[in-house]
């Protein structure tokens, strides 16, 4: 009797233990599955980020950034709008300053050496370059308006090349623009001299006073066109940069 109870009791135990140990063996399956899970749904998150909605995202951040903001500057389109003066306004204006540079260059070192100026009348008819440039008029406040005209000039070729004309700051595009009325102002001055006082014309002054109203004429319309922003840059096509890539390209082939 007491043997069979303790094997009744025995197999209690023991049933006991193999249901502790099936639940056991339960609790780690399903940890074990639930693991598998994460890790499968880790790499579902790697996925969404790696996917096209999470490269839509880095686009329009990219976008919005610096470097974003610096790919669309160089839009041709958004380069256009921004930009003041074209190139060919920029190379016209320096090479109506260099010419005018070049007569009063001319003129101050006939001034000085008191020669006469090379194809032009020294008759008594409207055209007498001697008669002009040895007037009274010829000097503004002790000054030899040959001096004037040469500081002017020398200016104007700084103030009117491309380095000049795509400056950021604005307060170069306002001196470019008080630069040329003071000279129309004083060609209109000239002219009044010549016409009604001395009564004759110097053909070289002449040649001085249409560059200065053809600078005064374009610098205008730049401004009236295209306001005081930089004026355009270069075509990337004329760059030497790029002149030169095709050339290294063949070298390297070769």
């Amino acid at each position: 009797m007491t043997a069979s109870k303790s094997s009744r009791a025995r197999n209690a135990r023991s049933g006991a233990q193999a249901g502790s140990a099936r639940n056991s063996a339960a609790r780690n399956g399903s940890a074990a599955r639930n693991g598998v899970a994460t890790k499968n749904g880790a790499r579902s998150g790697v996925a969404t980020k790696n996917g096209p909605a999470a490269k839509s995202a880095v686009t329009a951040k990219t976008a919005g950034g610096p470097r974003g903001r610096a790919a669309a500057g160089n839009d041709p389109v958004t380069r256009t709008a921004e930009t003041g003066p074209a190139v060919w306004l920029q190379l016209t204006t320096l090479a109506l300053a260099l010419a005018g540079l070049g007569v009063s260059i001319y003129l101050t070192i006939a001034h000085f050496s008191e020669s006469t100026l090379l194809g032009c009348s020294e008759t008594k008819g409207l055209v007498n370059c001697t008669k002009v440039t040895t007037s009274a008029q010829s000097y503004v406040f002790g000054i030899p308006v040959a001096v004037l005209g040469l500081a002017f000039f020398l200016f104007a070729v700084a103030i009117m090349s491309p380095w000049a004309w795509r400056a950021a700051r604005r307060e170069i595009h306002l001196l470019r623009i008080a630069s040329v009325v003071v000279g129309i102002g004083f060609v209109i001055y000239l002219l009044y001299a010549e016409l009604f006082i001395i009564g004759s014309i110097c053909l070289y002054c002449t040649s001085v006073h249409v560059i200065t109203f053809l600078l005064f004429v374009l610098t205008m319309f730049a401004t009236a066109a295209w306001g005081l922003r930089p004026g355009s840059a270069w075509p990337q096509r004329l760059t030497p940069r790029n002149l030169a890539g095709p050339r290294l390209a063949r070298q390297s082939a070769s």
